[in-house]
């Protein structure tokens, strides 16, 4: 298949919808938490976490604050200054799935969805007890994106929980080891495995890859 970008412009909305959200390949499956000031939760899953830099430690997401996930998701930021962000694993994967669903503002998805909500650390903004890597959020800034109407949402990281046995020496977490999923499009779920790790690439240290490429 071969497309232009005048054939998506012309093909049918939810095929362009599929395609053009399956094309970056797998990404990150994570629940992102929130309250608002009267102490109503939220949870809804986002495939858009980013990082954006080490040393301060930030992190970005992508929503549409006019759609109603996020835009109760987004509210409740505004309103308390913090959320969470919570690594999906396989074990509920339909649940999470399922926080996308259009609930009503009173409606929390932690109770809809059957998930325990967690209040760590004297944070304001809920966890999710269920999963095994999860991440207290402060809240920076959010920088719109005027094409589509979307918003870049740029947070600090607070507070970081993952099991000491799925982090090495160096500091690399183990996503396998925690039973991370991906996501693929907008419902496809893919189970992450670990397949190498590298050290850090330097031109005097690049293998001979020449045997490959003559293969």
């Amino acid at each position: 298949m071969y497309l232009t970008s005048k054939d998506l412009e012309n093909t049918e909305r939810l095929r362009r919808l599929n395609l053009i959200n399956s094309v970056t390949g797998i990404k990150p499956a994570n629940l992102i938490g929130t309250v608002s000031n009267q102490q109503q939760t939220n949870l809804a899953i986002f495939s858009s976490v980013v990082h954006l830099g080490s040393n301060p430690a930030l992190l970005g997401f992508v929503l549409r604050p006019d759609r109603d996930a996020g835009q109760h998701t987004y509210e409740n930021i505004r309103e308390s200054g913090f959320y969470t962000i919570n690594h999906v694993h396989d074990g509920f994967i339909e649940q999470a799935h399922y926080t996308s669903a259009k609930f009503k503002r009173e409606e929390s998805e932690f109770e809809q969805c059957r998930f325990t909500e967690e209040y760590l650390f004297d944070f304001t903004a809920p966890f999710v007890k269920e999963s095994r890597l999860k991440l207290g959020m402060k809240f920076l800034q959010a920088l719109p994106i005027e094409l589509n109407g979307t918003l870049l949402v740029i947070g600090q990281v607070e507070h970081v929980v993952v099991p000491d046995e799925a982090v090495d020496e160096q500091g690399h977490i183990d996503l396998s080891a925690v039973n991370d999923v991906g996501i693929s499009g907008l419902n496809s779920y893919y189970k992450l495995e670990k397949l190498a790790q590298f050290p850090y690439a330097r031109p005097q240290t690049m293998p001979d890859f020449s045997a490959k490429t003559d293969a």
